[in-house]
C-alpha cells in the first residue's frame, strides 16, 4: 500500500486544526486539496478516519490511532531534514580516490577544487594508478571510488560514464602548422610527420591507433620517433618541435595554459575517450563520498562542461 506523506500531513493537520479550511491555511494549500488528500487516505485504508460535524472535524477511533503514527512519521521526517542539514554544514572526513592518468591529471583536480570550495573540511587521499590498478583498489575496498578512461572487467566493479573526451592531434606552434589552421591538417600529411606516441600495449596507444584508422591513416605508415609513458611528456615534446601526437582534448587544453600548442580536430571522426566513475557494487558510500559523487555527476550532466576546457 502506497501512502503519500502529503496525505498523512493533511490528515494530521485537519485533526490538529479541527477544520479543513484551517488545515489548508496552515499548510498553504487549498481546501479541495486537503479534502482530496484525506479522501485518498481513507480510500487506501478502506476505513473512515474523520467525522465531519457541523462546526468541527474530529477523528474516529481508527483516525485517532492513525494520528499517533502520523505524528511520529512527520516528526521523524523533520528530524531527518534537520540532521542532514546540520551534517552538510559540518561535513568533514577523508574521501579515498584512485584515478588513472587522463581523469587523474585533467579532471580530478577540478572536481576536488570545486567540491572543497563548498566543504573545506573534507580531505582527499588521491592515488594515481593504471586503470587496472584503479579497478583492483575499488574491488578490494582500498578506495571509495575510482575514475578511469577504460573499463576493466571485475565482477564487483560498477562503471558509470561520467563524460567524454574527444581525441585531437597536437602540433607545435610553428609557421608550417599554423598554415594548416584554416583548412585543417591534411590526412596525407600526417603519415609524413614525425610522430610521438604512448608506449606499446597501453590503452592510450590502442585508442591512438583506432583514431588513426578512423581518419584513414595506418599506424604502420607512421614515423614514430619517440614512445613515452605519459601524455604530458608527449605534449612537452610536441611543444619543443619534436613531432605531432594524438592526445585527449582535455590534456591539450591543460598544457596550453603553460605553453602554446596547436590543435587539429577531425569532425568526421566520432571517436571519443570515455571517462568513467567506478565503485564497488556491494558497498554503500559514506555520506561525504555520496555528496562528492552527486556533485561530480551534477556538474558533468551539463552539456557545456563536457570537457574541462571546452
Amino acid at each position: 500500500m502506497d501512502i503519500d506523506i502529503r496525505e498523512l500531513e493533511a490528515f494530521a493537520s485537519v485533526v490538529e486544526q479541527g477544520s479543513f479550511s484551517k488545515a489548508a491555511k496552515a499548510l498553504f494549500l487549498t481546501q479541495p486539496t486537503i479534502s482530496s488528500h484525506v479522501a485518498a487516505l481513507e480510500r487506501k485504508l478502506n476505513i473512515k478516519l474523520l467525522i465531519r460535524a457541523s462546526r468541527t472535524v474530529y477523528p474516529t477511533e481508527a483516525g485517532q490511532l492513525l494520528y499517533g503514527y502520523a505524528q511520529e512519521i512527520l516528526k521523524l521526517r523533520t528530524q531527518a531534514v534537520e540532521a542532514i542539514t546540520a551534517f552538510s554544514r559540518e561535513m568533514r572526513g577523508t574521501i579515498r580516490v584512485a584515478a588513472s592518468a587522463t581523469p587523474g591529471q585533467y579532471y580530478l583536480p577540478q572536481m576536488i577544487q570545486r567540491f572543497q570550495a563548498q566543504y573545506p573540511e573534507i580531505h582527499f587521499d588521491v592515488r594515481l594508478l593504471s586503470s587496472k590498478a584503479v579497478a583492483a583498489q575499488v574491488a578490494d575496498r582500498q578506495v571509495d571510488i575510482g575514475f578511469t578512461g577504460t573499463v576493466v572487467s571485475l565482477p564487483t566493479c560498477v562503471y558509470h560514464t561520467l563524460t567524454e573526451d574527444r581525441l585531437v592531434i597536437a602540433a607545435p606552434d610553428t609557421p608550417i602548422y599554423r598554415s594548416y589552421l584554416s583548412g585543417g591538417l591534411p590526412v596525407r600529411q600526417i603519415a609524413r610527420e614525425t610522430f610521438i606516441s604512448r608506449e606499446p600495449g597501453s590503452h592510450s596507444r590502442m585508442e591512438t591507433e583506432h583514431f588513426l584508422h578512423s581518419i584513414g591513416v595506418l599506424p604502420r605508415d607512421l614515423h614514430v620517433a619517440v614512445e613515452v609513458r605519459s601524455t604530458d611528456a608527449m605534449l612537452q615534446m610536441v611543444s619543443e618541435g619534436m613531432g605531432i601526437a594524438v592526445v585527449p582534448y582535455s590534456a591539450y587544453c591543460h598544457f596550453c595554459q603553460l605553453q602554446p600548442l596547436l590543435c587539429f580536430d577531425f569532425d568526421s571522426v566520432n571517436l571519443r575517450q570515455k571517462i568513467y566513475l567506478v565503485h564497488h557494487k556491494n558497498d554503500r558510500l559514506s555520506p561525504i563520498a555520496q555528496a562528492f559523487v552527486h556533485d561530480v555527476n551534477a556538474y558533468y550532466t551539463q552539456a557545456e562542461h563536457s570537457t574541462p576546457c571546452g
